[in-house]
């Protein structure tokens, strides 16, 4: 009991309690580089502040952002999952597919979020049950779920969607506000309920800081994993839904390279690589700051490869800054 109460009151400190404080540190510095990225974009093209123009900027980072809010708590929890572009992947074949045999739309987004979880599933039990880092299982499921859909569709494409299924791609709530765009906030809400205002946040986080510790605390740590790579599947799902519905066919290299950019969003975000902390606040706002940097650099026509290069420096900036700070703080002491 004594064990439960520690882990719970860790978990706490690192969660609710502590939020103002990493709001004024991380949280901080990310909100300051989003409003100075946001002024160069606005002197450097008269077209950035155009609504509809900023609109259609939200499709570039949306689909990738439902997937970095669950791929949080993974991390936040000492797992990753490589594999989630080529699960959207997969996912969009599964649709095509039954979209080609005559399905409903409903069904064909079931069977998007069911083949996204069994794919979860899949990488959850390599990892749990055979006790493989999930690094090297996500690598071996990535190369698996996408030369599937390789096989699958060789130079094809799948495009015999019915009328309406166009809508959670394209469609628009209200005024210049995208399905994709309020529908991602609404899981940003809800994910910040759930790893920070309850018991399955408290015990991500204790998971996080030490496993063993967590589970001699009572805590089943396999099936807290496994349940976070199923929800991980699960979103995958539905970004592919939404990325299918938007571009209105399913191709093979559907997603392509997306896994860099989601890793990047959730490790910009402040969560730790090596796992036990982070926050939904975080992740959010540095959802904002690389879609406006990427439509930034869009509208000054730089080249795609010339944004993968930023991102990857950015990820590789990140995850070096703390260790630099740490050595600096060392040396100076």
């Amino acid at each position: 009991m004594d064990g439960i109460m520690s882990q719970t009151t860790q978990a706490k400190a690192t969660t609710g309690v502590s939020w103002t404080s990493r709001f004024k540190t991380w949280e901080a510095f990310l909100l300051l580089i989003t409003a100075a990225v946001f002024v160069l974009n606005t002197l450097a093209s008269p077209y950035f502040l155009d609504p509809w123009n900023l609109s259609d900027a939200t499709f570039n980072f949306t689909e990738k952002a439902v997937v970095a809010l669950p791929l949080a708590l993974l991390i936040i929890c000492r797992e990753i999952d490589l594999s989630v572009a080529s699960i959207i992947a997969l996912c969009s074949v599964v649709m095509g597919l039954l979209a080609e045999a005559g399905f409903s739309i409903p069904l064909l987004v079931l069977g998007s979020l069911i083949a996204g979880t069994l794919c979860g599933l899949l990488n959850g039990v390599l990892v749990t049950r055979f006790d493989i880092p999930s690094i090297v299982v996500t690598i071996g499921t990535m190369s698996l779920f996408r030369g599937i859909t390789y096989i699958i569709l060789g130079d094809t494409a799948l495009k015999s969607y019915p009328s309406g299924f166009e809508y959670f791609g394209q469609g628009y709530v209200y005024w210049v506000f995208s399905f994709e765009f309020v529908s991602f906030l609404v899981l940003a809400a809800v994910f910040y309920f759930l790893l920070h205002r309850t018991n399955f946040g408290r015990r991500t986080y204790a998971i996080g800081n030490n496993p063993t510790a967590a589970f001699y605390s009572g805590i089943n740590v396999a099936r807290h994993r496994l349940i976070l790579f199923c929800l991980v599947g699960l979103f995958c799902g539905l970004a592919s839904v939404m990325l299918t519905s938007r571009l209105g066919s399913t191709r093979p290299t559907i997603a392509l390279g997306w896994e860099l950019s989601i890793i990047t969003m959730v490790v910009l975000g402040g969560v730790n690589i090596l796992g036990g902390s982070g926050t939904i606040s975080g992740v959010v706002i540095a959802v904002f700051l690389m879609g406006m940097v990427t439509f930034g650099l869009g509208l000054l026509n730089v080249p795609g490869i010339v944004m993968s290069i930023i991102i990857g420096l950015m990820l590789i900036a990140v995850i070096a800054m703390p260790i630099l700070l740490r050595r600096f703080k060392q040396r100076r002491s």
